[in-house]
């Protein structure tokens, strides 16, 4: 396995880990076992209640330059004057942006799963807790996909509630 892979899979089980935490604290359901799993099924399963949940994984970056700086990726003195002057200005509209980018890229996958949900870990310092819970209903869920719930963890330790952004039953 390459060394991006190992970090791939490291950054995915620290997410479903942070969430289930989050999870249990905020709604005392048991949330236990996290494995990962092969390709054709969602990153991570684990039990919820006794009942078998698969977790497709997602982190939120403003763009694929912020992505680098968090992951630790040298960049040039261009690229790290974008990112300062991003983080000047974060919009609600880059917001929306990036998270309607994540969806689609997420909704075109097809899963073999019974019961999966997303759930999307805020990676970028631009965007703080009260940023998607203003967001609400301006959330930009494309049709087709296959998640039964939407969750997104807003802070990089998992220490806020998770935030419901979408689910199936309404």
């Amino acid at each position: 396995m390459s060394e991006s892979e190992l970090e791939k899979l490291r950054l995915e089980h620290e997410a479903a880990r942070l969430f289930l935490r989050a999870y249990e604290r905020e709604y005392h359901i048991p949330m236990r076992h996290i494995w990962h799993n092969e390709p054709a099924k969602p990153d991570v399963s684990c039990y919820m209640n006794d009942e078998r949940l698969d977790i497709e994984i997602a982190h939120l970056y403003a763009n694929e330059h912020e992505a680098m700086a968090v992951l630790g990726r040298p960049l040039s003195l261009d690229i790290q004057r974008q990112l300062a002057q991003l983080a000047l200005n974060p919009s609600c509209e880059q917001l929306e942006q990036a998270l309607s980018r994540l969806l689609e890229a997420k909704a075109k996958k097809t899963y073999d799963s019974n019961r999966v949900w997303l759930l999307i870990r805020n990676a970028s310092t631009l965007w703080q807790h009260d940023d998607f819970v203003h967001l609400g209903a301006h959330l930009p869920v494309p049709k087709g996909h296959e998640f039964e719930q939407i969750w997104l963890l807003s802070d990089w330790l998992g220490q806020e509630a998770p935030i419901q952004l979408w689910s199936s039953h309404g």
